[in-house]
């Protein structure tokens, strides 16, 4: 792997300040395009922040219903070549015949809005309702949770550039990735839970992003019972949430937050 892709890269700039202007240096956040490969077909390609390939692949897949565990995963092979970074991923049968089927029913993919789904039914398909049950004390948890996100974000800290997506525990946050792409994050977020085979009854998970109905979906695919973020929800994720009774608290800032679902 190239030692240059590390999520940002330095590039000379002329700031400006009024009438005043001095070069610099200044650190970028890298966007690459990330093919994901499945048994030899590309499923995917996916515009994100080069980082943890390994598990934003992983959590891209359980996101997106692919694979129903890592267990149906069985080797996962990271090239770099002159377009982009190439995951290639040999899964079960079943999961390559479920994928089969899901690329012949789609004319796009979710990844750009609604165009991959026939009918406004697809958008709920094979979501079940979120079985985690949410503490009151998670909720009392958030401002703590939100106040440390920054001491994680390194890449942000450097390039103003990425969204971040947490993982909460007692109020701490105990993991924490990084991405151009909140999505992206938050795969490779939920990659690391499966990963490390964490309880995900046992915590929930804060973002610095809006929440949108994509992150809903990714959430309760993988059954996360509380989602918090910085930013405003959308319409459809606060009705998406609703209907899968995952708890939605967004605007959280300082000691408040509003709380959409619960």
């Amino acid at each position: 792997m190239d030692t240059k892709i590390r999520g940002y890269e330095t590039m000379q700039v002329h700031r400006f300040h009024q009438d005043m202007y001095e070069n610099e240096m200044d650190y970028i956040v890298q966007e690459y395009p990330v093919a994901m490969i499945y048994n030899g077909i590309s499923h995917a390609v996916m515009m994100a922040t080069p980082s943890d390939f390994e598990v934003f692949a992983k959590g891209f897949s359980l996101s997106e219903g692919i694979l129903q565990s890592l267990n149906e995963l069985y080797s996962l092979d990271i090239r770099q070549n002159e377009l982009g970074i190439e995951v290639d991923m040999t899964i079960s049968s079943r999961a390559f015949m479920a994928l089969k089927e899901q690329r012949r029913m789609m004319v796009g993919r979710t990844g750009c809005g609604l165009c991959g789904i026939k009918s406004l039914n697809q958008l709920y398909a094979n979501l079940p309702a979120v079985s985690t049950q949410v503490p009151s004390t998670w909720l009392n948890q958030i401002p703590n949770a939100i106040a440390q996100l920054k001491v994680g974000q390194k890449i942000t800290a450097l390039t103003g550039g990425a969204h971040a997506a947490a993982w909460v525990v007692k109020g701490q946050i105990v993991a924490l990735f990084e991405d151009v792409g909140r999505h992206n994050a938050l795969d490779k977020l939920l990659g690391y839970l499966a990963e490390q085979k964490l309880d995900v009854t046992e915590g929930f998970v804060v973002m610095t992003s809006r929440a949108s109905y994509e992150l809903i979906r990714k959430c309760a695919q993988y059954n996360i019972g509380l989602l918090a973020t910085i930013s405003a929800p959308t319409s459809m994720a606060i009705d998406m949430a609703k209907q899968l009774n995952l708890t939605l608290a967004s605007f959280c800032r300082g000691d408040s937050f509003v709380l959409y679902t619960q």
